[in-house]
C-alpha cells in the first residue's frame, strides 16, 4: 500500500469536495489512481485532457509514484 497526498484543483476540487486529502492506495500509476477517485467522487474528464503532477513536475498519465509523494489532478480547461 502506498500513502500519497492527492490535491484536486478548479472543477476537480469541486467535484470531490475537498482541496486536498490522503489516499492509501494499492495502485502502481497515476492514471489508475485518477480512475480509482473517479469511482469515489464522480469526477469527470476523460483521460488524455488532464493534466497531472507527481511532486510538482508534470508527468503522463502512465507515471508511476512512490509512498509518500504529493499527486495534483488539473481538470482541462477551456477558455474563448
Amino acid at each position: 500500500m502506498k500513502n500519497v497526498e492527492v490535491r484536486y484543483f478548479a472543477l476537480f476540487r469541486e467535484q470531490a469536495g475537498r482541496q486536498s486529502e490522503p489516499v492509501r492506495t494499492k495502485t502502481d500509476n497515476v492514471g489508475n489512481l485518477f480512475a480509482e477517485l473517479c469511482a469515489r467522487y464522480s469526477l469527470s474528464g476523460s483521460l488524455p485532457n488532464i493534466k497531472v503532477a507527481v511532486n510538482d513536475e508534470i508527468v503522463d498519465m502512465s507515471a508511476s509514484f512512490d509512498d509518500g509523494d504529493t499527486i495534483l489532478f488539473f481538470p482541462p480547461v477551456s477558455g474563448g
